[in-house]
């Protein structure tokens, strides 16, 4: 293992070597993941329900009038209508469920691979976005299972009395994650704007008077994006989002205010224009400067 440079500085072999090193890490990484996910989906460890039990909660949670009974047993299942479709299925929500499980692995060997690069400071804003983005993005898809509850009972409920609900599980699980990444992406919203923010793109002067039209095309974002359009899941995530933006809107404010302070306004005058130049202070009057007697130099001498 060659030695790195004091000064951090690398050749581009050297880079690419590393990059593959890095690579290599997260796949593995994900791959045990995946299994675990695999394995996760159909048995239970230490007292916590198997993944597949989890994610048929908003369903099983549904009226059991309102959907068709598949088994004898009384138990709540969705259908397969294709022979690979339970494995492919199950592959998909473990692959999903290990990049998640992995995510501190990989996320430390891009942060890894992109900190050498970094100043100090720039290392440390950084290491909080990241943090802050999966705090955001799990927020996000924590919010949506338990709006999932509501929004089922709604879309199950329309024409009932002419219909009987009998998802497929490829269907179910399809419209759950599209709603898990939905509502976790939105969540990121926030955090682009600070980001903008605080690399002066973005001013809170800016957007301070255009909260209404923010509001609105919030809803209109909600509308398009929910994979049901069911009103609840719409108006759920127009209110988290509204209170997120106005969250990061008064983060630009407080930042904005902090960098006028750092900042005064005289750096950011022109060549030519003039600028106020303070007092100077106050200098002592004379009586209170101290006079040497003649007679101390006599003394002395």
């Amino acid at each position: 293992m060659s030695k790195k440079n004091p000064d951090g500085t690398m050749s581009i072999v050297e880079h690419i070597q590393e990059l593959r090193r890095r690579l290599i890490v997260s796949l593995l990484a994900l791959g045990v993941g995946t299994i675990a996910g695999f394995i996760w989906y159909q048995h239970s460890f230490l007292g916590v329900p198997s993944l597949g039990q989890i994610l048929l909660g908003p369903y099983c949670s549904v009226d059991p009038s309102k959907r068709v009974d598949l088994g004898s047993s009384g138990e709540c299942r969705l259908l397969a209508t294709a022979p690979f479709e339970m494995f492919m299925l199950r592959l998909k929500v473990g692959a999903l469920v290990g990049s998640v499980l992995a995510s501190p692995v990989w996320l430390a060997q891009i942060w890894g691979f992109i900190t050498p690069g970094l100043l100090k400071n720039e290392r440390r804003w950084t290491a909080s976005f990241v943090s802050i983005a999966v705090i955001l993005f799990v927020s996000g898809a924590v919010l949506a299972y338990f709006v999932l509850d509501y929004g089922l009972e709604f879309l199950l409920t329309i024409g009932d009395e002419a219909q009987e609900v009998a998802l497929t599980g490829q269907l179910y699980f399809n419209f759950m994650l599209n709603l898990l990444l939905i509502f976790g992406v939105s969540f990121e919203v926030p955090l682009i704007i600070a980001v903008l923010n605080i690399a002066g793109v973005l001013a809170y002067d800016q957007v301070k008077d255009k909260r209404r039209y923010i509001i609105v095309g919030l809803a209109i974002f909600a509308a398009f994006m929910t994979p049901g359009q069911d009103p609840i899941s719409m108006v759920i995530l127009t209110a988290a989002l509204t209170a997120l933006v106005e969250m990061s809107l008064q983060f630009c404010r407080w930042h904005d205010k902090r960098r006028k302070q750092e900042r005064p306004d005289w750096l950011d005058a022109g060549d030519e224009d003039s600028t106020a130049i303070a007092a100077p202070a106050p200098i002592s009057t004379a009586s209170s400067i101290r006079t040497t007697d003649y007679a101390d130099y006599d003394d002395i001498l």
